[in-house]
């Protein structure tokens, strides 16, 4: 493919053939300016010739939950995302995919490569990332919410390995890689009275006055950040709910290693705490998903809720005793950065999406005993 091919590819639709000609041509060198990463060596045809290939390993189609970028599936084995805006470098995929890959960790998409162009002055922007196409995927936000509206919770403690498996590969990532300098660092309770305070900014109407009646009591549940002084910090995924998690053919898979897209300045080596917070408090929001969509009752959400966040935790420690790291874990923090992520969820839905508020309000009514069903 010619520098002038890629070029024109800016984010194609699928359909277009641009896609499947991008990775026919990435046998050859890729020309300036751009730049490829490879990670795990692609299956045949687009890569070494071993294994059948597929009928028609070059037809494309659309991934319609796709939202934020665009994603071209080809073959039926390969996703190429496109960002709808390139990202400068370092970003926190390309260091994920590398040290994944490195590690052996198997429980996400097999990462391929990474398209990138290179200014004249160095700097290098992030244009798509390649990877396996996981048959039969299911968003977490379906399959997990069919799960409660079932009552199942037998998932949960797999989604607990899962976890601890991940932190286990990402706590031997380099401790020097990329770490925000001292001077731009908040501490765990600036950063959480600082997300309590914009939300009650940001939260109008009856729900806002719910949340100002009730802030002496969020402000106690974050007091205990003030106290808390943990020294086992990681690489953690930083965004890390049950839509990161897909459900395919063989088993659960997370994917999306961008970090949060609502936080500006985190960290990457954050308590591994950060991210079991925010797994245990997507499966809450997914309790207030199926009493609103699915027309669950609200008592039987909050029970399934709870059960599968106390089997996701066992398991998760239990993994994590296993292989003999069970100071990865913080549990003091586990409640203070679970009403930090509510906070988080309600400043996200205030400037992007107004009609998600429902269900950190849902979880939050819920935690308090004079409202809970």
């Amino acid at each position: 493919m010619t520098s002038s091919a890629l070029a024109r590819i800016g984010a194609p639709r699928a359909g277009e053939g641009l896609t499947a000609a991008f990775l026919a041509a990435l046998s050859e060198p890729v020309p300036e300016p751009f730049a490829l990463r490879r990670y795990l060596p692609m299956p045949a045809p687009y890569g070494p010739a071993e294994g059948p290939t597929p009928a028609s390993p070059w037809q494309e189609r659309g991934i319609d939950v796709d939202q934020t970028n665009h994603s071209v599936v080809v073959g039926e084995r390969i996703v190429v995302k496109w960002l709808a805006e390139p990202a400068p470098l370092p970003h926190p995929t390309l260091a994920a995919f590398a040290h994944l890959t490195e590690t052996g960790f198997a429980h996400t998409a097999p990462p391929y490569a990474a398209l990138t162009r290179v200014a004249p002055s160095g700097a290098e922007t992030l244009l798509a990332l390649v990877t396996g196409y996981l048959p039969e995927a299911r968003d977490g936000w379906e399959w997990c919410v069919d799960e409660a509206e079932a009552g199942r919770t037998g998932f949960a403690a797999t989604l607990g390995d899962l976890a601890a498996d991940l932190h286990l590969a990402l706590a031997t990532f380099p401790a020097t890689e990329s770490a925000l300098p001292p001077s731009r660092e908040r501490s765990a309770m600036e950063r959480a009275a600082g997300a309590l305070e914009e939300a009650l900014t940001l939260t109008d109407g009856e729900d806002g006055a719910w949340l100002r009646a009730h802030e002496p009591a969020l402000r106690a549940e974050l007091a205990p950040l003030s106290g808390i002084v943990t020294t086992s910090r990681i690489r953690i995924h930083g965004d890390f709910h049950v839509g990161q998690i897909l459900q395919w053919r063989d088993g659960y898979a997370v994917i999306d290693f961008d970090g949060n897209p609502t936080v500006t300045e985190a960290d990457p080596y954050q308590p591994a705490a950060r991210d079991v917070a925010q797994l245990t408090t997507s499966l809450e929001h997914v309790a207030q998903v199926a009493v609103k969509r699915r027309g669950t009752a609200p008592s039987a959400a909050a029970a399934w809720a709870a059960i599968a966040r106390a089997g996701l935790l066992a398991a998760y420690r239990a993994r994590l005793a296993e292989a003999g790291r069970p100071d990865l874990l913080d549990d003091r923090l586990l409640g203070p950065f679970e009403i930090e992520q509510e906070c988080r969820e309600l400043i996200y839905s205030a400037r992007h999406l107004p009609r998600w508020r429902y269900a950190p309000m849902g979880v939050l009514r819920t935690r308090f005993t004079e409202e809970n069903p």
